[in-house]
């Protein structure tokens, strides 16, 4: 006759308890990346940056006038002429007040 083996196997409760672990795991991983994802994608100024060089191309041809004030998607954009230490600049701003967003491009005028 053959003698079988014993197999030592697991219990019920250890089972529960790293199926528990595993979920837990999972849920802490999901909300880590879900949080990483939105604050990429709130922090993403690529857009207004675009518009913002945009804007300056124009300025460069004499196709804006200034004082320039206009609304893209959630910001609101102005530009301006202002003289610094007897230097003129261009002043391009983005605000979103959504999100307290303040963005500031500043371009010498030679």
């Amino acid at each position: 006759m053959v003698v079988l083996k014993k197999i030592k196997g697991s219990t019920l409760m250890e089972t529960l308890v790293s199926s528990v672990l595993i979920v837990i795991i999972f849920m802490i991983t999901s909300m880590i990346l879900n949080n990483l994802f939105s604050n990429s994608i709130k922090n993403n100024t690529h857009d207004i940056n675009t518009k913002i060089d945009e804007l300056h191309y124009q300025y460069l041809k004499g196709n804006l006038p200034l004082p320039y004030a206009d609304s893209y998607k959630t910001w609101s954009l102005s530009a301006e002429m202002i003289n610094e230490n007897g230097e003129s600049q261009i002043a391009f701003e983005a605000v979103n007040p959504e999100t307290n967003k303040r963005l500031i491009k500043i371009i010498n005028e030679n």
